[in-house]
């Protein structure tokens, strides 16, 4: 690690000291208009904590997937599950990584205003894209649906009356593992008038890359106890990704004096990829001598035990989750290889980027969604704007991992969902002399049919059979809100603001066994009744109302033009809701007890500046916060499964971030991020006698800073620019036990490019390298030491090496 923190610093160094003067405008450092107050306002006025990117920006910074832009927004991170697959944005240690996605996630993410209501749409490809906000912190007045802790807004480019532009974006990249995979991706866009009242445009995205994952299988296979092979394919390697999408936007003008606006938006997308990219690391649990797991480490090199109790073997019957859990290692008395799994498995190059799993099968998974987003704005004469938005969205997936990430066919693990939301907004928005308003209405139906489970592949030690969880959940939720600023004075103003909220559930779910017919489809038939005695299978409904509320009060001080100090209470809520878990986690955490779970609350308090210096060159923003929640929704993974419980929590952060353009051709921007988080008494395992804990959030790194360095001149008949910048992150847990094997390292983050733009701006040439000094960065994780002596772990991909040539027309 100080090798490379040394190279990155050096590198930065020599790009700083190299540079020569120059007579260009910077591109990093633009003013942006955000709409985090439901107007349009420079994000220097709005005194909320915010990161903004423009889509030049986020072209220039190598975003290409939702979640990239986490890099450069302090205290803004990411979690999820299936190894990468589904990832969800974490803000100030606030997070959910159920794998069930009747679990909406607690930070909010929206496209076009339309709300993507289910984990997987928080995943997608950016293109054609206008720009993204990022608002940290309750935003639940405007934003209600879920964004406690946050909320992440893509909006896109829209059609210009004006004139006819477009683009085609080509680029091709490889990646250092010995999978010796490429990528290729095309994108694209065109757009312009159809007529005086009419325009329109349509953009497209295709990408392809090969799995960097270089799976070994058959190598290091355990036959016997480990099983046979899963099938015809297995062993692929794993981390691909096929994806086509395609959006198109119309927008007609209204009205005889074009007061009006009616836009409509369609868009499409479709993934395939192999087998979630997990690895196996071999883990080994620490017992008390009652037999409760009190911890997991890393399987010493010569150990051999399946357990650690004391001086002797605490064995595969371990009490876990409440439960009796005899793990993978039924049937063994010891581990089959010193420091290897139950099935004498150790991955043969550790953190790196070859495997051995069977269970990994090409195109095994899939997601497709698909919207429809309706837009009215219409101005009336006595100055009231009127805003209504319809946004339908449908999610579909299946997606599988191996659970035990190795040669041993011992189980895998699903996730598949049938989902349909859809919202109404209207709200008006007018302003006086000396105070502006905004009330709406909203309306969310979100109507979810999931399939989760164990597999039992073929050939399994265990085959025949797949341990399923079906469950349906349809929400109504109903909202008033309305929020005003008042100048109290020329430079001291007043924002009020409150949400009403009523939400409707009706759930119901079914846990057992189904019969298993293949390796690649799930739940299929009926229930096989009484494998667990007289109870089996479990079914389960409920039904319930709440009404909620949240609310803002905030005084902004405009000390100069170019000085904001802003100071607020903030309150959020988060709608109760229902577990639908394994099999394993219902019979440990109490059964029906253990599905349904509260509302969280959390009130922030926060004070933060905007500064703008230097004739608008430098801006240097800085937030300060202290969270208190209520019954934090946090989730918790016992043994093979998890449940979300209700916990409270308190956090106090600092974030700072820094853009400027010093001189011409410079753009230098530094952000950094600490925070200081509790889950306040979580009991490890629920019924035993192990006293709660206070433990650290999943996914939550402490402290984050990073720096960005680009550097443009005139040359070639057009402009050179290179680009370097750098990210650290400090380790954070992935399972809210703390135990000292679920825990991801520290790393530092190193992207270099370097390109070359005409001087009409026609064409675009750019090399790139992102990850130069190959760092393992810890993407997910999940703690399987009692059912298969070992974690599965996933990592960003290898270095990657790309060419990337753009036509704008």
């Amino acid at each position: 690690m100080m090798t490379h923190t040394y190279r990155i610093f050096s590198v930065a160094t020599i790009l700083i000291v190299s540079a020569v003067p120059i007579m260009s405008s910077a591109q990093v450092l633009d003013e942006i208009t955000v709409t985090a107050q439901k107007r349009e306002q420079d994000i220097q006025d709005v005194g909320i904590a915010i990161t903004a990117f423009t889509g030049d920006q986020m072209n220039a910074l190598g975003v290409v997937r939702s979640f990239d832009i986490a890099t450069f927004s302090p205290g803004v991170h990411i979690s999820g599950n299936i190894a990468g697959q589904n990832t969800q944005f974490t803000i100030r240690g606030v997070t959910q990584n159920d794998f069930n996605d009747i679990v909406e996630a607690p930070n909010a993410a929206y496209l076009d205003e339309g709300y993507l209501a289910v984990a997987q749409a928080q995943t997608f490809a950016v293109f054609d894209i206008d720009r993204v906000e990022i608002l940290k912190g309750p935003q639940g007045t405007l934003f209600g649906r879920n964004a406690t802790g946050g909320l992440i807004h893509y909006i896109s480019r829209k059609p210009s009356f004006d004139e006819v532009d477009g683009y085609v974006d080509l680029t091709y990249g490889l990646f250092d593992s010995n999978a010796d995979a490429t990528s290729i991706r095309l994108q694209g866009a065109v757009g312009g008038p159809i007529s005086d009242k009419v325009a329109g445009r349509v953009a497209v995205y295709y990408n392809e890359h090969d799995g960097y994952l270089n799976n070994l299988y058959p190598s290091q296979a355990p036959g016997g106890l480990g099983g046979g092979s899963p099938g015809p394919g297995a062993g692929a390697d794993m981390g691909d990704d096929d994806t086509i999408s395609i959006r198109a936007t119309f927008d007609f003008k209204l009205g005889s004096a074009e007061q009006g606006l009616f836009r409509v938006s369609a868009n499409y997308s479709d993934t395939e990829f192999a087998t979630g990219p997990y690895q196996s690391k071999s883990t080994i649990g620490v017992l008390d001598a009652a037999g409760n797991l009190i911890n997991v480490i890393d399987t010493p090199a010569n150990e051999t035990r399946l357990t650690i109790q004391g001086a002797g073997d605490g064995g595969g019957a371990i009490i876990d989750g409440g439960q009796i859990v005899p793990g993978g290692g039924v049937g063994l008395g010891a581990r089959p290889v010193a420091g290897g799994d139950f099935f004498g498995y150790i991955d043969p190059d550790g953190d790196d980027f070859d495997t051995s799993g069977d269970f990994a099968f090409d195109d095994q998974g899939g997601t497709e969604t698909s919207g429809l987003n309706a837009r009215l704005e219409w101005s009336f004469d006595n100055g009231v704007d009127l805003v209504s938005i319809t946004d339908f969205k449908d999610y579909e997936k299946l997606v599988f991992i191996d659970v035990d990430s190795g040669p041993g066919n011992q189980l895998a693990n699903y996730a598949g969902v049938d989902a349909t939301s859809l919202t109404q907004e209207i709200r008006l928005n007018w302003e006086n002399e000396k105070s502006r308003y905004v009330v709406g209405f909203y309306y969310l139906n979100i109507d979810t049919d999931s399939d989760n489970g164990l597999k039992a592949p073929e050939n399994s030690i265990i085959n025949g059979l797949d341990i399923g969880v079906i469950a349906t959940l349809e929400t109504d939720s109903y909202s008033l809100f309305g929020q005003g600023e008042f100048d109290l004075s020329d430079t001291l103003t007043a924002t009020v603001g409150i949400r009403a909220i009523r939400e409707e559930k009706d759930f119901s779910t079914g846990i057992g066994i189904f019969p298993s017919f293949d390796s690649f489809t799930v739940n299929q038939g009926d229930f096989i009744p009484n494998i667990f005695g007289a109870g089996s299978p479990f079914l389960e409904t409920d039904s319930r109302s709440d009404t909620l509320w949240a609310g803002k009060l905030q005084l902004d001080w405009r000390v100069t033009e170019d000085l904001l100090l802003y100071g607020g209470i903030n309150r959020g809520a988060k709608a109760a809701s229902y577990n639908a878990p394994l099999l394993g986690s219902f019979l440990g955490s109490g059964g029906a007890a253990s599905l349904p779970y509260e509302e969280e609350i959390l009130t922030n308090y926060e004070v933060g500046f905007k500064s703008t210096l230097h004739d608008g060159k430098t801006r240097i923003n800085g937030s300060a916060f202290y969270y208190d929640y209520e019954d934090y929704q946090a989730f918790l993974f016992v043994g093979v499964g998890g449940v979300v419980i209700n916990a409270d929590a308190e956090n106090v952060g600092v974030e700072l971030e820094v853009q400027t353009s010093p001189a011409d051709g410079w753009d230098l921007l530094l952000s950094a991020a600490w925070f200081d988080a509790t889950v306040k008494d979580v009991l490890f395992n629920a019924g035993s006698t192990l006293p709660p804990q206070d433990v650290d959030p999943t996914y939550a790194p402490e402290f984050q800073i990073t720096g960005l360095v680009r550097y443009e001149w005139e040359a070639l008949n057009g402009r050179m620019n290179i680009r370097g910048d750098v990210s650290y992150s400090d380790e954070f847990f992935y399972n809210l036990r703390n135990f000292d094997a679920d825990k991801f390292d520290a790393y530092t983050v190193l992207n270099l490019g370097v390109g070359w733009l005409s001087e009409n701006g026609d064409w675009q040439f750019d090399f790139k390298i992102n990850n130069v000094t190959d760092e393992r960065v810890g993407i997910q994780g999940f703690d399987l030491a009692t059912l298969c002596g070992c974690n599965e772990v996933s990592y960003q991909p290898p270095t990657w090496y790309g060419i990337s040539l753009k036509r704008s027309f």
